[in-house]
Formats: structure tokens, C-alpha cells, sequence
């Protein structure tokens, strides 16, 4: 049995059984981290996967073995490398490997490898950069398939050649991560500054998110707050279906953690979808949905030009397009990388030695060079969100597009105008003539968005008038629409504010949206709409009625009886806070089950919950 033995280094004193194998590597000094490094470090990839399907889209290369020299995490290693010297050295050993596992997959032309990258090698940039390429180059391997993970762990404001690396990588075709984000010293300013295609927000803020609306409130912000500036955003540490279904709703376009895979040294066991994950990677939004079929109407799908493409293909697009002032440009996985407008190259299509000098290789001028950043979106946003990214980035020519994470087209400001509008025209023509409230279409979109949002608990209200028919036969429609115009005006009274959504269904059939509030509260005010609406129907009934109590007409069944006068039943369904549906399809199937419940109840006010199951 191995001895427990105490080995002591300058750098760290580990007190452990370690394998046998391992104790005479570490009594090699500071100067043998790199030579020590090649025998026992590997690379771990674990999957990165598109949020509404499933499918991956990339990998995070990890460090492994890191214990077998004497080192509790990769941090520490890297630490140790630093102060020794041999940080650039020890990034080129990780990044190399992990670039040729890569290259040894079958499917990796169309996927993107994350890379960590040490903010301390600032500075030497000129060598990281060059060397990635070269390996690339013969690797087969665009630099768009490479995403740099630029970590919060350092303050890179005070690194005054940071903003050069990060532009010079940028324009070699690198992809650029800020890594998690939210728990370092500048995520916001480096978002702010930089030009970043993602934001991996850190796993504190994703652990317990379906019970904690403080973190799906910082999650939905930031969300929104990257795709105003065309930055997708990858949620990191997701361990749970609950957490996966919550950080796709709110709007995550890639998750990573151990629901989805953990990381492996085999790369057979990757795939290239992950079964477990298809029953929960629908579509976030309803592909019915108003705002979907409009935008889908007026999408314009220009051609795209590539980052990789040579400068002469984009003044043929221009020359073949001469009404199109810009063109969305994208690198070699297919992403939006930005916008490439007329007058950022007009000086040197129309200077009469410039199409020489951006051939000439001294010059070094590629598309890269002259795109410019602009808003992104899924084909699937909602179009007010569009509208808020769209205004929220400043002289921008158009909204990108996206469909699973690849460009679908773009919308310029006048079609997204146009589609705010017709969207305006249409929930005013399906209003209720007789009412002026919304109808089904907009009650469908507002139930829609409510079961994403588990911010707070939500209460769909469904009205129905009790013995509505035979005052109707008895009095006649006049008086039927004076009902329901009357219960129309009391709805309008009892709920005012954002937080309420009164729709008319049709008939003498209503809806109330209501969220913030607490069950008794919601009690209350449905008992005061009741019993006003009881009071005041009663003045449409004739004096006889009113005395008797009750009204003679024909059932459903065509059998003359007795019926009580008329009153409202409410059949309300909670969806608790934290509880954040896919669809709004269980709404409906459960609400006809307390329908019948609230006729039979003797205030006409039944609420119940839907199971989180």
C-alpha cells in the first residue's frame, strides 16, 4: 500500500497519496513546467449545443492532468507557469493539441473551438497570433472556427496593448468570448469596448435559476443587452433540465455544462446531437405567432459576403447590386459577422491605385478590415424586442438575421417599421368591435410570453357569463350586446395598469392577464368584478324578473325551466413563479377543467394551479 508523502516544491507544498509514477515529476523545478506538461497534460472537449435544437455547435477545450503535478485546478498551473516564464510557452503546448484534436474530428469544418486565453500574454501578441495562423494553415482550419475566451479574471483595463491584441485577432478571423461573464472585474466594459461574438455568462447565475427570479432577472438583461449589440450568449454550467429550459427561454442561443455533456479525452464518444435534449429544444417562441409571420413576410435575404473572400468579390457584389448601399458579411461557419457598407471601401474602389494597393500584400487590407458591427436577432424574436435591439444600436442600416445560430437575412429599418405597424393594424381590426378590446390572436401571444416569463406568478383569468342564453332569447340581442358591453366597462374599472391584459374572446366569453399579484388579492378583486357585475345586470331584467328572481326560457336541450339571473363564473389557472412552459398548449387544456369547476362553485371563483409537471 502507498505511503502518504509530503513533497514540498517552491511554489506549492502538496500533502497527498499521489500515484507513484508522478512523485519523481515533481521534483523538477520551475524551469521543467513545459517539459513535465507534454507528458501528463491532455485536452478535454466539451460540448457547446444550440439551445433551440440541440445540435452542437462547438467545444471548450479543457486542461487535464493538471494534478499530476502537484496542482489543484488549471489556474494554479498557469499561475505557476507565469512567474516562471513559460505562460507563452505552456498556452502554445495546450492550444496546439487542442487545435490538432480538433482537426481530427469528422464534423470539424462546421464547428467553432473555444480556446481560453491568458490575458497576461499581453504584449505578445505579434507571436500568439502569427503561430495560431500558421498551425491553422496547415491544420485546414479557418481562424472563424476559433473562438478566443478572454477571461474576467484579469483587469484588462489596465493592460494598455490589450485593445491591439484584441483587434488583431479580431481581424485574422478569430472569434471572440468574454468568459464568465458577471464575476470578474470588467465584463460590461470589455462588452462595452470590445467587439465579442459571445458572452458565456458565468454558472453562479445560472445554478438555481428556475428558483431564483434575482437570477433570471440579471439573465434576461443581460441577454438583451448582448443582442443589442450583435453578441450571442452562452450559458455555462447548465446541470439541470429545469436550468437548460429556463436560460433557452430567456433567450440563450448556446448552452454548456454537464446536462447537455461532460467533458471527454475520447473523442468518439462526441456527438453530433444529443439525444436527451431534443424533447426539451422547441422552438422558444410560437412559429404562429403574428410577429413571426410578419417577419418571416418581409425578410430580404441579400447576399452575404465572407471574411474570407478576396476584396475583388465584394466590388463585383456592389458593382452586380448597384441600389444595395451594404452587405452582411460572415465568416466561414456561416455566422453574421457584421455589416461591410459602400463608403467604407468607395475610397479605395474609386482611387486609381486602389484596387492595386489592397492587392498588394504589404497593404494587407482584408474584408475583416472594414466590417462594422451590427444588431443581431433570431428569426423568432418577437418584433417590439427587434425593434428595442434595432434602436438600441445606433445608426445601424439593418437587424441581422439568424435561424440556429446561421444568417437567414436581414431587415432593414423601413420593413421593421413597416411590420410594427401592420402588427398595430392587424390587433386593431381583430379587436372586438362591440367591446374594443383585443382578440384571440392577441390573448394567444400574451399567454404565449407569460408561460416564458417565471419571474412572478401569473394568473390567467377566464370569464364566462352563467345563463347568459336565455336572457339573450328573452331580451334579445340588443340587450345581450348591453351585457356584455356593461361587463367590457367593468373589466376597464377594476384593472388598470402594464402589469393587466383584458381580451374579449368572443361572446359573452372574456380574458384577464394579471401577474404581480398575490392569490388573495386576486381573490378579492374577481369577488368586487362578480358582485358588481351581478348588481348592475340586473337593471337590464324587467321588474318581474328582478322580484322572481329568476327567468323562464329553453335550455341547451331545448326544455322549457327556470333559470337563476344572470352572473359571471371565473375559472382562474396560476402558473406559481419559477414555472416557465415551452408552449402555451397545457393553458388551455387545464383551463377547460376549471371552467366547469367555477359554474358549479357558489362564489364563481375557482383558482387553481398548473402542476409543475
Amino acid at each position: 500500500m502507498l505511503a502518504r508523502v509530503c513533497v514540498s516544491f517552491p511554489w506549492s507544498p502538496v500533502c497527498r497519496p499521489p500515484p507513484a509514477e508522478v512523485l519523481s515529476l515533481r521534483r523538477f523545478g520551475d524551469d521543467q513546467i513545459v517539459t513535465l506538461a507534454k507528458l501528463v497534460i491532455e485536452n478535454a472537449l466539451q460540448p457547446i449545443v444550440e439551445a433551440t435544437t440541440g445540435a452542437v455547435f462547438g467545444y471548450e477545450s479543457l486542461m487535464r492532468g493538471f494534478e499530476r503535478l502537484g496542482f489543484a485546478s488549471p489556474v494554479e498551473l498557469l499561475d505557476r507557469a507565469e512567474s516562471a516564464g513559460q505562460l507563452l510557452a505552456l498556452e502554445h503546448l495546450i492550444n496546439s493539441r487542442a487545435v490538432a484534436a480538433f482537426a481530427n474530428l469528422p464534423d470539424f469544418s462546421a464547428r467553432t473551438l473555444f480556446l481560453n486565453f491568458d490575458a497576461r500574454l499581453v504584449g505578445d501578441e505579434g507571436d500568439i497570433v502569427d503561430r495560431l495562423v500558421n498551425h491553422l494553415k496547415r491544420a485546414n482550419i479557418p481562424p472563424s472556427s476559433l473562438c478566443f475566451e478572454l477571461s474576467e479574471r484579469f483587469d484588462s483595463s489596465n493592460m494598455p496593448d490589450f485593445s491591439v491584441l484584441v483587434r488583431q485577432l479580431r481581424l485574422a478571423g478569430f472569434k471572440l468570448a468574454i468568459d464568465d461573464f458577471g464575476a470578474g472585474f470588467n465584463g460590461l466594459k470589455l462588452l462595452c469596448d470590445q467587439p465579442v461574438d459571445y458572452v458565456k455568462i458565468d454558472r453562479h447565475f445560472v445554478s438555481g435559476i428556475d428558483k431564483d427570479p434575482r437570477k433570471r432577472h440579471l439573465v434576461r438583461h443581460t441577454v438583451n443587452m448582448a443582442h443589442v449589440l450583435g453578441t450571442r450568449v452562452i450559458a455555462e454550467g447548465v446541470e439541470t433540465e429545469s436550468e437548460f429550459l429556463v436560460c433557452r427561454d430567456l433567450g440563450c442561443d448556446l448552452m454548456q455544462g454537464y446536462f447537455i455533456a461532460r467533458p471527454t479525452t475520447h473523442l468518439t464518444e462526441l456527438q453530433a446531437v444529443y439525444s436527451h435534449l431534443e424533447p426539451v429544444g422547441s422552438i422558444r417562441w410560437a412559429s404562429s405567432t403574428l410577429d413571426s409571420i410578419l417577419i418571416r413576410k418581409e425578410i430580404e435575404q441579400l447576399p452575404a459576403a465572407r471574411e474570407s473572400d478576396d476584396l475583388d468579390s465584394v466590388f463585383d457584389l456592389f458593382r452586380l447590386n448597384p441600389r444595395q448601399a451594404f452587405f452582411p458579411v460572415l465568416n466561414a461557419n456561416g455566422e453574421p459577422r457584421g455589416i461591410l457598407h459602400e463608403y467604407h471601401v468607395k475610397e479605395m474602389i474609386y482611387h486609381p491605385f486602389g484596387r492595386d494597393l489592397l492587392k498588394n500584400r504589404i497593404y494587407q487590407r482584408r474584408i475583416s478590415h472594414f466590417v462594422t458591427p451590427a444588431p443581431i436577432a433570431d428569426l423568432d424574436t418577437p418584433a417590439d424586442e427587434m425593434l428595442k435591439i434595432f434602436a438600441g444600436m445606433d445608426g445601424s442600416d439593418c437587424v441581422i438575421l439568424t435561424e440556429n445560430m446561421r444568417y437567414a437575412g436581414i431587415l432593414s429599418a423601413s420593413s421593421l417599421l413597416k411590420i410594427i405597424n401592420e402588427k398595430q393594424l392587424k390587433m386593431a381590426q381583430e379587436q372586438n368591435p362591440l367591446t374594443g378590446l383585443p382578440g384571440n390572436r392577441a390573448i394567444r401571444d400574451y399567454v404565449q410570453h407569460a408561460v416564458l416569463d417565471g419571474d412572478r406568478a401569473r394568473y390567467f383569468c377566464y370569464c364566462d357569463f352563467d345563463d347568459f342564453k336565455p336572457f339573450n332569447d328573452t331580451y334579445g340581442f340588443q340587450k345581450g350586446d348591453l351585457a356584455i358591453t356593461l361587463f367590457a366597462a367593468l373589466l376597464r374599472r377594476h384593472f388598470i395598469g402594464e402589469e393587466k391584459f383584458l381580451g374579449h374572446v368572443g361572446g359573452d366569453d372574456f380574458f384577464i392577464g394579471i401577474d404581480g399579484c398575490t392569490e388573495e388579492e386576486i381573490r378579492a378583486v374577481l369577488r368586487r368584478l362578480i358582485d358588481d357585475f351581478r348588481s348592475d345586470v340586473r337593471q337590464l331584467y324587467s321588474p318581474e324578473h328582478v322580484s322572481a328572481g329568476r327567468i323562464s326560457g329553453y335550455g341547451r336541450d331545448g326544455v322549457t325551466k327556470d333559470f337563476p339571473l344572470m352572473r359571471c363564473s371565473i375559472a382562474v389557472l396560476v402558473l406559481p413563479e419559477g414555472l416557465v412552459l415551452s408552449d402555451g398548449q397545457a393553458v388551455s387544456k387545464r383551463i377547460a377543467e376549471i371552467k366547469t369547476r367555477a359554474k358549479e362553485s357558489d362564489n364563481g371563483v375557482v383558482l387553481e394551479p398548473l402542476d409543475r409537471t
